[in-house]
């Protein structure tokens, strides 16, 4: 039985949508939030969830970091 990933350095530059697809295909088990940069969100570390922050200011909302479980 394999580890499961963790995080998706991969889609950093991707669209947020192609990003928010290839994690759920890797981890259906969590739940995807998809967040501007800069916006304020709820603290605290949740192993059911990954945030996709994206960068607002670009008409393709490109994934800005590197998004995580957590």
């Amino acid at each position: 039985m394999s580890t499961p990933k963790t995080s998706w350095p991969e889609v950093v530059g991707w669209p947020a949508t192609a990003a928010v697809m290839q994690i759920n295909k890797d981890r259906p088990d969590v739940s995807i939030e998809v967040i501007p940069v800069g916006a304020t969100v709820q603290p605290g570390y949740n192993p059911g969830r990954v945030r996709v922050f994206f960068d607002a200011g670009n008409s393709r909302g490109l994934v800005a970091e590197t998004p995580m479980v957590g």
